[in-house]
């Protein structure tokens, strides 16, 4: 007989919360009727719209039940890397990464989307949209796999399938569970999920991750008073145009919306990763 809940909570505390708060936030969003194109991450919306809050916010999101129940149960057994600080992972270790994991992993998945646009002249992913936990999810995958090879990983309560060969195992499995699962928000999550394990990206230590942490909430919030996303009255940003030079005005709309906002498809093709 398995040990009761409550002390799999305690043994998992950063990945009971990250379930937490990714459940919360499908509740929310399922309550609120909110589709892809509010949450979710594209190369029209951040990079040409400067709405790069959209990288934590696609990264917690997830609109379909079963990609959500398919992150979180992946999740609950990737929380074994907490229990790990004999082999140099732990919580600390967990926290810091995860961090690292959601940043790196979204900039990469609009990075291959900018070769696919500029150099490939492949027009779908300007528009095409991701959400979910999954990059984060196959780059633990991958983390483990090579820190902890001997592992399981356990999914639905189920499956289990050796940690070896699970980021490419889970690959094909979503792809049938899941079919419009993310090739290219996968495979950047393995990408940076080798990176961190053969110490190509390493150094991670409180100081530098709540210094992170804080680059993020503010570039986060900055984002969201530009796009005109969210009204933060109590934020001013200082015009960067020189005021002596002519300008070319845009009349704002009554929702206070910035013109990218506006301009901006708010439904598109949908990726889930």
């Amino acid at each position: 007989m398995g040990k009761p809940l409550i002390y799999e909570i305690l043994e998992k505390p950063a990945s009971s919360s990250v379930i937490g708060i990714c459940s919360l936030i499908w509740f929310f969003i399922q309550k609120r009727n909110i589709g892809y194109g509010d949450v979710g991450l594209s190369y029209e919306a951040a990079m040409e719209g400067g709405q790069y809050w959209r990288i934590i916010t696609s990264a917690f999101s997830h609109i379909s039940v079963v990609h959500l129940v398919f992150n979180m149960s992946a999740l609950w057994s990737l929380g074994v890397v907490e229990q790990l600080g004999q082999i140099g992972l732990g919580v600390e270790y967990y926290l810091h990464y995860t961090l690292v994991l959601v940043v790196l992993s979204g900039l990469l998945v609009l990075g291959f989307y900018h070769v696919m646009i500029q150099k490939f002249k492949v027009e779908y992913f300007r528009r095409v949209t991701a959400v979910g936990y999954s990059c984060v999810v196959f780059g633990w995958m991958t983390i483990l796999a090579t820190k902890q090879p001997s592992s399981k990983l356990n999914i639905f309560g189920v499956l289990s399938l050796p940690i070896s060969f699970a980021p490419f195992e889970s690959l094909i499995f979503t792809s049938i569970m899941v079919p419009q699962a993310s090739f290219i928000g996968h495979l950047s999550g393995i990408i940076v999920g080798y990176s961190i394990a053969w110490g190509l990206v390493h150094g991670m230590n409180n100081y530098w991750a709540i210094t992170m942490f804080g680059w993020i909430v503010l570039v986060f919030v900055l984002s969201l008073k530009r796009t005109g996303s969210m009204d933060l009255r109590f934020i001013e940003i200082e015009p960067v145009t020189d005021p002596s030079l002519p300008s070319v005005g845009v009349v704002a709309s009554r929702n206070g919306r910035t013109l990218q906002m506006d301009v901006l498809p708010r439904r598109g093709v949908a990726d889930i990763v």
